[in-house]
């Protein structure tokens, strides 16, 4: 198992100064469930397949889930589910339930580094490399052409995958994507791996539960809301939570330093944003000035931006929700996501 190695090799010696931070911080052990690094014992509303590739000389294994219209009900389209950094492939249950229903083929993928994916210890991540071993997925089960939609950072990953493989993406859906600025850019200053995984190290569950009430839910929580918090906390607090937290820094360094936002402009497809305008979410906004943090995370501007940047969008806003409208009001997300799907 990778777990040993990983505290042996690389906390006693290039994290040393980690130590004083200890173990996942208590309330989070205290207010979640535990799951090991490949989130075992966490129940997806569909089954979970697995596919097993190399990438950078390593053995990778990507969870997935695959589901099919009812025999007969099949429209002939696919559409590939992207999830967020505090997000799974488990997370889109909702909309898997509302575009099967309608005859759509979900492919929904754990990408590597979270969730029930392989966590490595060395990875280059980048956009290409996720966006490549999603390509892979695809060839493996036949996908020759997918609606690519994106939420969070998987509108990052997804807008990535649509500009490497445009003959490959029907079509281009983004729900509140990070990444429609560039933070470093704009005043936010960099934060080294070291440093971001120490905080990812003392993330609980109650810190995780008023991030996403705030930023999420515009202030509102419903007790649904509680089963993604469990599973993003018992990562942390579970026997793997040391590794899961460098996964979580290193695919936060690749959110900061990889923008998409300058190529917009070169998407060669169709594409629906989907924007709740209450979101505020800009990565890195507490570590800036004042001055800077007002001018960030306005999703009620950059939606309008990212509109008028990509060549064939089209802009569908939800004026009072946040950062998750596909959770936060479903039907009504869902009744525009369709119309959007039906009028590419």
């Amino acid at each position: 198992m990778v777990r040993p190695l990983f505290k042996r090799t690389f906390l006693a010696s290039c994290m040393g100064a980690a130590a004083a931070v200890g173990s996942i911080g208590s309330a989070a052990a205290n207010d979640a469930p535990k799951y090991d690094g490949e989130l075992s014992g966490f129940e997806y509303a569909y089954s979970v397949e697995r596919f097993e590739f190399r990438a950078q000389g390593q053995d990778m294994q990507m969870a997935y889930l695959d589901v099919q219209p009812e025999e007969g009900s099949a429209n002939g389209r696919t559409v590939v589910l992207m999830h967020g950094k505090n997000f799974c492939a488990g997370t889109w249950e909702a909309t898997i339930e509302a575009l099967v229903d309608t005859g759509y083929r979900i492919i929904a993928p754990d990408q590597i580094g979270f969730c029930k994916s392989t966590k490595p210890e060395h990875y280059q991540f980048s956009f290409h490399q996720l966006a490549a071993n999603s390509q892979a997925l695809l060839d493996e089960l036949g996908v020759e052409e997918a609606t690519v939609m994106g939420h969070s950072m998987g509108g990052m990953l997804a807008t990535r995958f649509a500009l490497m493989y445009p003959e490959q993406t029907e079509q281009l859906v983004l729900v509140n994507p990070i990444g429609l600025e560039d933070w470093k850019a704009l005043g936010v200053p960099y934060q080294s791996i070291d440093e971001g995984y120490q905080s990812e190290l003392n993330k609980t569950a109650e810190g995780i539960r008023d991030y996403q009430q705030s930023t999420y839910y515009v202030g509102n929580w419903e007790p649904e809301y509680d089963r993604w918090v469990d599973m993003l906390a018992g990562m942390f607090a579970g026997e793997d939570g040391e590794l899961v937290a460098w996964n979580q820094a290193l695919t936060s360094d690749m959110v900061f330093t990889q923008p998409v936002v300058y190529e917009f402009g070169e998407l060669q497809v169709p594409t629906l944003l989907l924007i709740g305008e209450q979101d505020n979410t800009a990565i890195g906004k507490g570590r800036a000035s004042e001055e800077v943090q007002e001018t960030l995370g306005h999703y009620d501007v950059l939606g309008e931006q990212a509109r008028d940047a990509i060549p064939q969008a089209t802009l569908v806003e939800f004026p009072e929700l946040g950062h998750s409208p596909h959770i936060q009001e479903p039907e009504r997300f869902h009744e525009e996501l369709l119309n959007g799907l039906t009028h590419q």
